[in-house]
């Protein structure tokens, strides 16, 4: 099984950088590698979202459970995909001593676990899954200076 953690920091509010991994919707718009995107189910815990990637000739896709603690961190849990294990969990830690309401940076932090069903998807997909796992972080910093502008 593979585990990927990752972190930066950022100059972005906890609640801008959740707000960014909660939009599942607009994946396609920013991670090149994901051919569509949308949710499920959603409640006030969280949501149920399906993600496709398609790179050369291979697409898949898979559902997670994600399920949100306040505005500091979304668990994702594997529903069903090309994956035996797919775990993961970002968090949104404030910087500064500030509370994650008055906090205008904070440290995002992403740990994935996963492997795949079969091993013929493991050589095909796994080295694009583990470039993917090890540049979603910086992707995500990316779309938010799109959105909210680079920090002076």
């Amino acid at each position: 099984m593979k585990h990927v953690e990752k972190s930066a920091l950022v100059w972005f509010s906890p609640a801008q950088m959740f707000a960014l991994v909660t939009d599942v919707a607009s994946y396609p718009q920013f991670l090149p590698w994901c051919d569509q995107a949308r949710v499920l189910e959603q409640d006030e815990h969280g949501m149920l979202a399906e993600v496709g990637m398609a790179f050369a000739r291979v697409r898949q896709s898979f559902v997670t459970r994600n399920e949100h603690v306040g505005q500091e961190q979304v668990r994702m849990q594997l529903v069903r995909g090309p994956f035996s294990t797919l775990q993961g969990e970002w968090t949104f830690q404030p910087i500064g001593g500030q509370s994650a309401e008055q906090s205008q940076a904070c440290k995002v932090g992403l740990v994935l676990r996963y492997d795949f069903d079969s091993a013929a998807l493991r050589l095909l997909v796994g080295p694009v899954f583990d470039k993917i796992a090890n540049t979603l972080v910086q992707a995500f910093v990316q779309r938010a200076e799109q959105l909210y502008g680079k920090p002076a």
